[in-house]
């Protein structure tokens, strides 16, 4: 079992700090150790009090860790103080292990969890050994010294961070306007990661991201993969969401998909399809059903056929296993859909034919259109063909459908939250028509 380290305060009720960080470690399957920094009568609602454990009892549990375990990864969060950010310096000069810094500043429901010294003990001696930190907006503003207000601020910001000496910087951009766009700035390039905006504020969702990015180092993956992997955990977290106390909701930070219950959704709902789509409403291509895991990010993570169904003398047969990253097409369709919508995790693609526009919508189905010979050099097709229908109609359509092009079929595609649900879609649609 690979270890990995929080070093971090105790939030007392239990959904941020050391017991986020611990619940995201043994969610992707690693073992967590963990060193409190200090102690915190918090909830919901406020945090009513803080008590930093003295620096030498910080400094012998890092003793305690590093005699006994081999850590695969380290984490960061609350240190609150310069002499604490300095003993978690010292304990960690030399490691070999990658460090993940979450620059704590100030908690979800607005309490201060810092000293006035933190931010410059953070810069002068911890960031220069980190390989990754992860602010916020605010933490962005503070680590910089400059204004944080959009994504361009950001960048110059994270290029500030990164000057101090730390191997890559994830400006977090959930307190930005608009569209959720998360900046990494790594190896003197940018990565800008786009999803879902959910409208509220979690607690406890920056603490799940730096813990699970960390576990996911701990199992060996590379920085920007587990970056992305991360982030998916963290989606799921905001998807699954719970409300334990009176204040604001918890992120899900150990919650665990049933990828076993995708597949077979998919290989089930694939049989459905091959029964009750008719021949004339299959492409040349053949169709796919896809189905992504709660907050999906990539196309690992989404489950599709590895083969199509596909047209076998008079009838339509599915063919090969479903697996995760199997699609491209179908998969980005998703993908791009769920940063609109999160809940239409589902697709199948069928022939189109122009004279079912007006079909589909006397029978109530949003139709969403793009032109593929407006698609710019160097787009992906389905990428900005689903952003361009769903930007035109306002909203996530039903169904998505485009004439084609040269060498290119006239296609459809039925999005739902479900392949049960795409599937009722489908039927409607082909017994209108």
């Amino acid at each position: 079992m690979k270890s990995a380290l929080t070093i971090a305060g105790s939030d007392s009720g239990g959904g941020a700090g050391i017991q986020a960080d611990l619940k995201s470690f043994a969610a992707v399957g690693v073992h967590g150790c963990s060193v409190v920094t200090c102690v915190t009568a918090q909830n919901t609602r406020s945090v009513d009090s803080i008590f930093p454990l003295p620096v030498h009892e910080v400094t012998a549990q890092l003793r305690a860790v590093f005699s006994d375990f081999a850590i695969g990864a380290a984490k960061t969060g609350m240190l609150y103080s310069a002499e604490i950010v300095r003993a978690v310096a010292d304990a960690l000069e030399g490691s070999r292990f990658p460090i993940v810094v979450d620059p704590v500043m100030v908690a979800t429901v607005g309490a201060s969890l810092e000293t006035r010294d933190l931010a410059a003990a953070l810069s002068r001696q911890l960031l220069p050994r980190a390989d990754l930190v992860t602010p916020n907006r605010y933490e962005a503003e503070r680590l910089s010294g400059r204004r944080v207000r959009s994504l361009a601020d950001a960048r110059i910001a994270a290029r500030r961070i990164s000057s101090l000496g730390a191997g890559a910087v994830l400006v977090k951009g959930g307190h930005f306007r608009g569209e959720l766009v998360d900046l990494l700035y790594h190896e003197g390039r940018f990565t800008e990661y786009r999803s879902y905006r959910y409208p509220k504020e979690l607690h406890g969702s920056g603490c799940a991201l730096g813990a699970s990015i960390t576990a996911f180092l701990t199992a060996g993956d590379p920085l920007r993969e587990a970056i992305e992997r991360g982030r998916q955990r963290v989606a799921m977290g905001f998807a699954t969401a719970y409300r334990a106390g009176h204040g604001v909701e918890i992120v899900n930070s150990h919650a665990i998909v049933d990828r076993h219950g995708i597949v077979r959704a998919v290989e089930d709902g694939a049989a459905v399809a091959a029964r009750i789509i008719p021949l004339a409403w299959t492409p040349e291509v053949g169709v796919n059903l896809g189905y992504a895991l709660p907050g999906a990010t990539s196309l690992a993570d989404v489950c599709a056929l590895a083969g199509r169904i596909i047209r076998v003398g008079e009838r339509l047969q599915a063919t090969g296993p479903a697996r995760f990253g199997a699609s491209r097409h179908v998969a980005r369709i998703i993908l791009t859909a769920m940063r609109y919508d999160p809940r239409l995790r589902s697709a199948i693609n069928l022939k189109y034919r122009e004279k079912n526009r007006t079909r589909l919508k006397k029978m109530g189905f949003a139709l969403g259109t793009f032109a593929r010979e407006r698609e710019p050099r160097g787009a992906s097709t389905m990428e900005w063909g689903t952003e361009q229908a769903i930007r035109r109609l306002g909203r996530v359509p039903d169904v998505i459908a485009d004439r084609g092009g040269v060498g290119k079929e006239a296609m459809m595609r039925i999005l739902g939250e479900e392949p049960a649900d795409v599937l009722r879609k489908v039927r409607r649609i082909v017994r209108g028509a």
